[in-house]
């Protein structure tokens, strides 16, 4: 028998043990793969919650987003490097302000305003969960209703986001100098949204093809300065291993002076040192 055969028989094999799991899959953090986010909603299992806008998600996993792992380190990183030019900060889809919490314990954040937008449940969770130590901490429920910022962080959003990143970027009030993008899931071949089990409820989960964040960075005029592969985050869909290993990406880039200078100076952003 060739490899060529072995091969195709391993895989062969694959798919049909994917298929079967399929029919267990409370037992799998992801299954299913579809086409669109919509599709994906329309097939998350009977009794569960569909997606990420309940209160009773808000808690899943909030202690541990409030950590630093190592896949961190780079925004962290970044975030100190650029503290000159950047008084303030829209955290998209920063949940309950968990990266607030976790950066605070290295980063001056009371020289830096924090705004964080993300759906009314977690909004809702975050103001509930305000210590008086977080001064400069504040959330929005829509993004068009935050300020001006000098910088975008998207950290873990891009996978749950039903759009695009263009179509986030172009509501905010102006395009910030700088955005940082953390946990950008993506593969080789056109984007596939699964569905994540988060034990209360299911979550469309989007892996988007390779190209498409940088060339939204390109569309909107940044500059890709610096970006990251976290080995350790990629996986396959359990039910579909066929179509591979997702890798899991990381991005800072930079506004362009040409696109910057395009902006009225009102909607510029501020750039105020930090000290």
């Amino acid at each position: 028998m060739t490899r060529a055969v072995l091969r195709h028989l391993e895989r062969a094999a694959r798919v049909v043990y994917g298929r079967f799991l399929a029919r267990r899959p409370g037992r799998l953090r992801f299954h299913g793969a579809f086409a669109s986010f919509d599709e994906a909603m329309a097939n998350v299992r009977g009794g569960m919650l569909a997606g990420y806008d309940h209160d009773s998600v808000s808690d899943v996993s909030r202690q541990l987003m409030e950590q630093v792992p190592l896949w961190d380190y780079p925004i962290l990183y970044w975030l100190g490097r650029l503290a000159p030019e950047v008084s303030r900060v829209v955290d998209a889809g920063g949940h309950t302000g968990v990266k607030y919490r976790a950066f605070g314990r290295y980063l001056d954040l009371d020289r830096l305003d924090w705004i964080v937008y993300d759906l009314p449940a977690q909004v809702r969770a975050g103001r509930a969960l305000v210590r008086p130590e977080d001064r400069t901490l504040s959330f929005v429920e829509r993004i068009e209703d935050a300020p001006v910022a000098d910088l975008l962080l998207a950290s873990g959003l891009m996978p749950y986001l039903e759009g695009s990143l263009g179509d986030l970027a172009r509501r905010l009030r102006a395009l910030p100098r700088y955005v940082l993008l953390n946990k950008v899931v993506t593969r080789d071949g056109p984007t596939v949204v699964t569905l994540e089990n988060f034990g209360v409820a299911e979550v469309p989960y989007q892996i988007r093809a390779e190209g498409e964040v940088p060339a939204a960075l390109e569309a909107l005029g940044y500059e890709i300065i610096d970006s990251w592969i976290i080995d350790s985050l990629g996986h396959v869909i359990p039910t579909h291993p066929e179509l591979g290993r997702c890798v899991c990406r990381g991005y800072v880039a930079r506004l362009r002076e040409a696109s910057r200078s395009s902006q009225s100076p009102e909607s510029r952003g501020r750039d105020l040192p930090l000290g």
